[in-house]
């Protein structure tokens, strides 16, 4: 046989050889790959069960280069009073034309009260602020403008309790990252205050991971990612219908792994589904820590409330707060309504305070809540 031939042969057996055991290789590689993965399986009763998949969770990296820089949250607060001020300028301006009139009889101060209610204030707080005015006018006396300005403004600020802690619980323990849990219904702008709620923590250096947790509704894991990549930030996700539980859990372990600051965890919503709906709220909430090991808790649970669904909004407040102890609240849609009062109702209701405010479709329409700057806003 020539020799060129015999050369041949002898390539073509050596190429086979090599294709093969690369094959064996990878397939051998994948198998592992795959026991190797660990999933949580815990039940409602919190027992927690590591045996085998999360293989649909993992932690998609997005690139920081090109992203986005947040607006500074303090700078956010002037553009943003404005548009408070134009939605809600008629429960303001209502009110100082009715204190200002040259007598205030019983039928003005019903208007007052009736004006206080239909902007969401609610009954008990109405009254409280209605009889502290009635005192307080008649001690002072005038009706000079700028002095029932001064003094709606003192009572009103008073009303929406400037005393509550507003902070962000963003400091973990230990080196540990702190974890925020963000409930709501669908509909109320979850998903994107979540997105948003990570731009506020960037512009403030604190770094983050997104858990998408949310795994029933279709594409809130890619909404979600989306929004963490726009400003460099990862997202941990699954596949939809994936165990909520086990999303949380793996976020928060590769939040430890990573040193990261704070790992913000987006959820469900299906309201209609009550009871299944709070026993997975109340599964996320005891499992997504246990990477951090005995006696660590939530640091912050977040309820997003639409505030243009008024006294609505208190009923899913009411049944949220039954599955999980909400920390603070953040009412979107601002803009889109003239009932602002529902910052005093729902901080009534339960206890725990507004803590940011959604004012507008843009990336960094949402801003830290202040008394003062809320007041002020509705007075303009």
């Amino acid at each position: 046989m020539d020799q060129p031939i015999v050369l041949l042969i002898v390539a073509a057996i050596v190429f086979i050889l090599v294709v093969g055991l690369g094959v064996t290789l990878r397939v051998n590689a994948k198998k592992k790959g795959l026991s190797d993965k660990r999933s949580i399986d815990a039940d409602v009763t919190g027992e927690l069960k590591i045996d085998d998949i999360s293989e649909a969770v993992a932690a998609e990296k997005t690139a920081t280069r090109g992203s986005e820089v947040p607006t500074e949250p303090a700078n956010r607060l002037v553009r943003l009073r404005e548009r408070l001020a134009k939605s809600n300028s008629g429960l303001g301006r209502g009110l100082l034309s009715l204190l200002s009139r040259e007598t205030l009889d019983e039928s003005t101060w019903e208007e007052i009260e009736d004006t206080l209610i239909l902007a969401d204030v609610g009954v008990d707080p109405t009254t409280e602020l209605v009889d502290r005015l009635r005192e307080r006018v008649k001690v002072l006396g005038t009706r000079e403008p700028e002095e029932v300005r001064g003094l709606l403004r003192e009572e009103l600020i008073k009303l929406v309790d400037p005393s509550m802690d507003r902070e962000l619980a963003t400091a973990g323990t230990d080196g540990d990252p702190a974890v925020m849990l963000v409930v709501g219904v669908n509909g109320a702008g979850k998903t994107t205050t979540v997105g948003k709620i990570a731009r506020v923590l960037v512009a403030e250096d604190q770094s983050v991971l997104l858990g998408a947790a949310d795994t029933f509704r279709a594409a809130a894991a890619e909404q979600l990612s989306t929004w963490g990549g726009r400003v460099g930030v990862e997202t941990v996700r699954g596949e939809e219908g994936a165990d909520p539980a086990s999303v949380a859990y793996s976020a928060v372990e590769r939040g430890k792994e990573d040193g990261t600051d704070v790992v913000l965890i987006d959820t469900a919503g299906r309201l209609q589904n009550k009871i299944g709906l709070m026993d997975e709220l109340g599964k996320v909430k005891r499992v997504a820590t246990r990477p951090l090991g005995e006696g660590h808790e939530i640091d912050e649970v977040l309820l997003v409330l639409d505030a243009t669904t008024g006294q609505n909004g208190m009923q899913q407040a009411k049944v949220f707060a039954e599955a999980v102890n909400i920390t603070g609240i953040v009412l979107t849609k601002l803009d889109g309504t003239a009932k602002g009062g529902i910052v005093v109702a729902v901080q009534r209701e339960l206890g725990v305070p507004v803590k940011l405010i959604g004012l507008g479709e843009g990336a960094d329409d949402l801003a830290p809540f202040t008394a003062e700057g809320f007041v002020d806003a509705l007075l303009d």
